[in-house]
């Protein structure tokens, strides 16, 4: 009985249509950021470094303990550096991805508000009120004496 309602009920959970929209939502979501992050690093980046003197961000640290080397020339110790270079090109790499995600739902959330205030068609003029008909058949009564 455990085994068997267990399985169903992870069968339910896994098949409702929340976490399977959920699902494709992050898959595409992860394409997204690599093609972002392609633009970033691809495109953005060579002409903001040959701006800046042409500095390559993820180069940027602090050594903080720099490498040392034994009588024969190899490394003994590698160098102790902060990177803060990646720091920084992870950060622009994220503000881009938010905000092209904020024009996208900006768009759609437009695209459906035009959907919704497009009127179907014209509206029937409501039916007149039971005083309204009582005060048109006095209005004619008036007429029909004068």
């Amino acid at each position: 009985m455990g085994k068997s309602t267990f399985l169903q009920d992870f069968k339910a959970f896994a098949m409702k249509g929340n976490v399977v929209d959920m699902a494709v939502g992050v898959i595409i979501g992860g394409a997204f950021g690599k093609i972002v992050s392609s633009v970033v690093a691809d495109i953005i980046m060579p002409p903001l470094g040959l701006l800046i003197g042409g500095v390559n961000f993820t180069d940027l640290k602090w050594v903080m303990k720099a490498a040392q080397y034994g009588a024969d020339g190899k490394e003994t110790a590698a160098a102790v550096t902060l990177n803060y270079g990646n720091f920084l090109q992870a950060t622009f790499d994220f503000l881009i991805i938010a905000f092209s995600i904020f024009l996208f739902i900006k768009l759609i959330t437009k695209l459906t508000q035009k959907k919704a205030e497009a009127p179907a068609a014209p509206a029937a003029p409501p039916a007149p009120t039971k005083e309204e008909i009582l005060l048109t058949e006095i209005r004619d009564l008036l007429k029909e004496k004068q």
